[in-house]
């Protein structure tokens, strides 16, 4: 059984002890959705000021939603639309302090204000995105982005 364990020390440090967490969750396992599943769950619970955590996997055409913790969701993204579309087509991190001001922002939540979405490739292939929300304006810094990352590489990694 898996147990979540209290984080301490500064944000880097806090990140670190969630990448050990994660990669726990994911050994010796590949299927995308139970690793997506037990990451947003690991994710929501562990980092404060979220209203939203999970992803969307690229089905081909478009985003769809996968795993989430959080009140329901949109269920379809396109590429060209909103925060996880840019994250998607570009394959950048997208850390946007003030999701009003963003064009073309996709509200599927009125109480979320600020946005990091990080791309999940393999390769070449696009997977989909890790898509996070706050309630907070300006809620994520570099910290944040550079943890969501590694947490990010490491679904990415446990895929076959």
């Amino acid at each position: 059984m898996f147990a979540t364990s209290s984080l301490t020390g500064s944000k880097p440090e806090q990140y670190a002890q969630l990448l050990e967490q994660a990669r726990a969750l994911v050994h010796g396992e590949s299927d995308r959705i139970a690793n997506a599943a037990n990451l947003s769950a690991l994710i929501y619970h562990a980092v404060p000021q979220l209203n939203w955590a999970g992803f969307y996997l690229f089905d081909g055409t478009e985003l769809v939603v996968g795993p989430f913790q959080g009140l329901p969701a949109c269920v379809r993204i396109p590429l060209h639309k909103g925060v996880c579309g840019a994250a998607a087509t570009q394959r950048v991190t997208q850390r946007i302090d003030d999701v009003d001001a963003f064009p073309g922002h996709i509200a599927c939540d009125s109480a979320s204000r600020s946005e990091l979405v990080v791309p999940l490739v393999k390769g070449d292939t696009l997977i989909g995105v890790l898509d996070l929300d706050s309630p907070d304006p300006a809620r994520f810094d570099a910290d944040d982005q550079a943890g969501l990352e590694a947490i990010a590489a490491v679904f990415v990694d446990a895929l076959q």
